[in-house]
């Protein structure tokens, strides 16, 4: 394991000291300490992290503050999976996701979770350590000063706040700014922690500042703006709304505005999950991934305004950037992040401020006039139903496939049905992704049986992402971390994750957490004996066919022995078979590996375009 502990520190089998008995009132109350009050009066009951020498004092502080009912440590099992799974659990709880790790490599492990949290707007507050200052600039082991493997230096790119606490009476100052930076900004902060000065007595018997009146203090919505958004509602004749994942907990706000409209909707390559596909004028998914119908859409000449919401344009959810379709003058941009306004500039109007207020602001606007005319014919075309659905997918026919090996079509359609509503999805980078994208539709409504019939009852999470994928950055393996992570924020929901064969070699270690914490989790693999995304990318792209095939893994057996109920499906109807209810309420995880036709082309031909757009 990479967490050595210091070969300073190291005791073998020496006997351990005899310590003086203290209680808590008169034990020594250290920086470490502080750290953990600070935590807890956040709310925040879990930090990842994997133990060292150099980190020691941080884990000390939270073993006591766990006796003491406050902020608890999770061991994972590599520094990469600790920051994959405080991911999860701040897009789980909207708290401040908060990872550990000793110093050297285990700060270098750590980096690559950091950066996809910092590219995905993920607020984090990363503690690693140093070895002793003494030592600093001398070769200690797994030093990594500025005279050495400088760990600071490498977490500068990505994160809001990077610094190191060189003596005691800069560490609360410093850590109220990088708890601060983390949640107003959204993304991670990093402290470097000598080993030595995390062990000194705090000047304080507890945190000096209200962190949460702080953040309670926010700047309102300025009523112009709500006014002019409302203007340019009321005069456009065929409106689409763009949902991004800054309307993760707007949607009751939103939605009636929609509906009084009678607009259109569509939903951005990073939030998919964010609304029922069923909702009457849901056009898809546009980017990444995405729908057909989407893209028709935006092609339509009478469409006038793309009220884009809480949307990042990059890649992924622009089709390659397309000032066609999306990034021109029909946008109106709307978004409590002013750093995503530099994503569209040529957007008519700019909308700045809570989602929520704003949006509330609008609708009552609109409820005091009448009801605007009918739109566009096609805005009202489409069924509320499950067979809608069909209407958005390139390839119906392999949806509901028999065929055998499983058509990956039909895995993501049986897990919609399946899982019950509230079930969360987390979805790898890779195929995982771009399938579930298309053709998993999560239950957001509970069916009610009334009179022999069924009905829909109300939402099950209103607001809330069903389908969370990875973007931006997207490493591979993230889901897995994620999952477990967003788990320990909520036991009540099910939450499965939607990896491949590839990715679970990667990160799958991490299944041992959630076995040892009694997750209710689910770990889907697509088991298809390759990374498939580079399989079909170099297919498509006309690439050398070279690195994408790796050996088969039975990963049923694989997790057995980790002492995970695992199942192998060969055959569509197997997974049906399966006790799906009782795997949610178990208390503990299970795994489903799924052989799946490896020749199924992925939706991933904008991808491809993009990487080959160049080529000579």
């Amino acid at each position: 394991m990479n967490a050595l502990h210091d070969v300073a520190l190291a005791v073998s089998d020496a006997p351990a000291p005899t310590r003086p008995q203290t209680t808590p009132e008169t034990a020594p109350y250290l920086l470490g300490d502080l750290l953990a009050d600070y935590l807890t009066r956040l709310g925040i009951e879990v930090a990842f992290g994997i133990p060292g020498g150099s980190i020691e004092p941080v884990l000390d502080a939270l073993a006591r503050s766990d006796r003491r009912g406050g902020i608890r440590p999770v061991i994972a099992r590599h520094e990469t999976g600790a920051a994959f799974m405080a991911d999860g659990y701040a897009r789980e709880t909207g708290k401040l996701g908060v990872c550990f790790a000793t110093a050297g490599p285990g700060a270098t492990n750590m980096i690559t979770g950091v950066a996809t949290a910092f590219e995905n707007d993920i607020p984090l507050l990363v503690l690693t350590a140093q070895t002793n200052l003494e030592t600093m600039g001398r070769k200690a082991a797994q030093e990594s000063s500025c005279t050495s493997v400088n760990t600071v230096g490498m977490f500068e790119f990505c994160t809001a706040y990077n610094s190191l606490v060189s003596h005691p009476e800069q560490f609360e100052p410093k850590l109220i700014s990088a708890i601060l930076a983390a949640l107003r900004e959204r993304k991670p902060t990093h402290l470097s922690l000598p080993r030595d000065v995390a062990k000194k007595v705090s000047p304080q018997r507890g945190p000096s500042v209200d962190l949460l009146q702080l953040l309670r203090s926010q700047h309102g919505t300025d009523p112009d703006a709500v006014d002019r958004l409302t203007k340019a509602l009321r005069g456009s004749t065929r409106p689409v709304f763009l949902l991004g994942d800054g309307c993760d907990g707007y949607i009751e706000d939103i939605l009636p505005v929609i509906q009084f409209l009678r607009a259109e909707i569509i939903a951005s390559a990073h939030s998919p999950g964010l609304l029922d596909a069923r909702t009457p004028n849901y056009r898809g998914v546009f980017g990444f991934g995405g729908h057909h119908t989407a893209t028709q859409l935006l092609r339509e000449p009478d469409v006038d305004s793309i009220v884009a919401i809480g949307c990042l344009f990059d890649e992924f959810s622009t089709s390659n950037w397309n000032s066609e379709l999306l990034l021109n003058e029909k946008m109106i941009q709307v978004d409590s992040r002013a750093a995503n306004f530099a994503t569209a500039p040529r957007a008519r109007l700019h909308i700045l401020g809570d989602v929520g207020e704003i949006f509330r602001g609008v609708r009552a606007r609109l409820g005091a006039v009448a009801p605007v005319a009918e739109k566009h014919p096609a805005a009202s075309a489409a069924a509320s139903s499950d067979s809608g659905l069909e209407g958005l997918l390139d390839d119906a026919t392999h949806w509901r496939s028999d065929s055998v090996p499983v058509k990956p079509q039909r895995v993501m359609h049986d897990l919609g049905e399946l899982f019950p509503p509230g079930t969360k999805f987390f979805s790898d980078s890779g195929n995982s992704l771009t399938w579930s994208v298309h053709y998993l539709f999560p239950q957001f409504r509970k069916r009610v049986s009334s009179g022999g019939q069924e009905s829909q009852a109300h939402w099950s999470k209103p607001g809330t992402a069903q389908l969370i994928p990875i973007m931006k950055f997207a490493p591979t393996g993230w889901a897995i971390g994620a999952t477990v992570g967003a788990a320990l924020a909520n036991r009540d929901d099910a939450m499965v994750c939607i990896t491949g064969d590839g990715s679970f070699l990667m990160n799958g270690q991490e299944l041992t957490v959630a076995k040892e914490q009694g997750l209710n989790t689910v770990f889907v693999i697509l088991n298809d004996s390759a990374l498939g995304m580079v399989r079909h990318g170099q297919r498509l792209g006309g690439a050398e066919q070279v690195g994408a095939n790796i050996p088969f893994v039975d990963f049923a057996a694989l997790a057995r022995a980790m002492g995970v109920e695992a199942f192998t499906i060969t055959r569509p109807e197997e997974l049906a078979q399966l006790n799906i209810d009782a795997m949610c309420r178990k208390g503990g995880p299970t795994l489903i590996d799924i052989r799946i036709d490896r020749d199924e082309v992925p939706p991933i031909s904008l991808r491809v375009a993009a990487l080959h757009a160049k080529r000579a």
